[in-house]
């Protein structure tokens, strides 16, 4: 414990290493995915783009900016969390780590996250909250991997709170945290991705229809804004009654082989949605 140490101090301890660590997560996790998607649009899985709109350089500037601004809540926000953890308020995993215990740790934190998600994802289209929280969210029609951290301040803040609650409650080994961000980051932008990058027969079949898909997400920002509203797993919507009733059939169609998709370029102001 470093009693000493107060809040600036921590800021000039961490901040610039906080910042670059997640701009790097955010910018390596959106361009493997957007370079995996820009490969598989020049083979004949490009049947498998969701929509038929294409983002524009507009989407891409606003959504871009926006990620930064989100890196910098984060790494702000994580100021005080570093400084709570100087001061004994939140704790480090303490001890040896065998193989079942850090799966068995990493399982929990995405359980529990995925929960988070769904429950403050579905709370902010409430519509008291959705407008401050929410909406910038949703002026993307047509995802991208750049979307990832497309947000506003507060819905930043609310997303970069889940950490400190669960570790709060959870002391957790620092590996499991770095994959967690890893997978984390890397599932979000998968979600934007815009291009069905999961098998066919995903969606439908007994164990894997439990995960969600990039169609899953993608319907959520170009289909309805009140379906879909679960990150890593699909139980909470099905549970809640959430699901969109035609998930199914619109996965099997993106990942029909015989599916062709002519291209349709759309006003940026165009939304097929009706707001929570």
């Amino acid at each position: 414990m470093e009693s000493s140490t107060t809040l600036l101090q921590t800021a000039k301890d961490i901040f610039i290493g906080s910042f670059t660590f997640d701009l790097s997560r955010y910018l390596i996790a959106a361009s493997l995915i957007a370079a995996l998607v820009w490969g598989l649009r020049r083979t004949h899985l490009a049947s498998r783009k969701i929509q038929k709109r294409e983002a524009t350089p507009a989407d891409f500037l606003r959504e871009f900016s926006a990620s930064l601004r989100t890196v910098l809540v984060f790494t702000t926000l994580a100021v005080p969390m570093v400084w709570a953890f100087r001061h004994g308020y939140l704790h480090d995993y303490r001890g040896a780590m065998s193989a079942a215990a850090y799966f068995g740790y990493l399982a929990g934190i995405l359980l529990a996250h995925d929960t988070w998600f769904y429950w403050t994802h579905r709370a902010m289209h409430l519509p008291r909250l959705f407008k401050a929280f929410h909406r910038f969210h949703h002026c993307t029609i047509t995802p991208t991997p750049w979307t990832a951290y497309s947000f506003a301040i507060p819905e930043a803040v609310v997303s970069f709170l889940f950490m400190p609650v669960w570790l709060a409650v959870v002391p957790t080994p620092h590996p499991v945290i770095f994959t967690f961000l890893a997978v984390m980051i890397l599932r979000n932008a998968m979600g934007h991705a815009g291009l069905e990058l999961h098998p066919r027969g995903w969606a439908s079949h007994p164990l894997l229809k439990w995960i969600s898909t990039t169609t899953h997400h993608d319907m959520h920002h170009g289909t309805s804004y009140n379906h879909n509203f679960g990150f890593y797993f699909t139980w909470w919507d099905k549970l809640m009654g959430t699901e969109h009733p035609d998930y199914v059939k619109t996965f099997d169609r993106v990942t029909d082989p015989g599916r062709t998709l002519p291209v349709q370029r759309l006003s940026t102001s165009a939304s097929p949605h009706t707001t929570a």
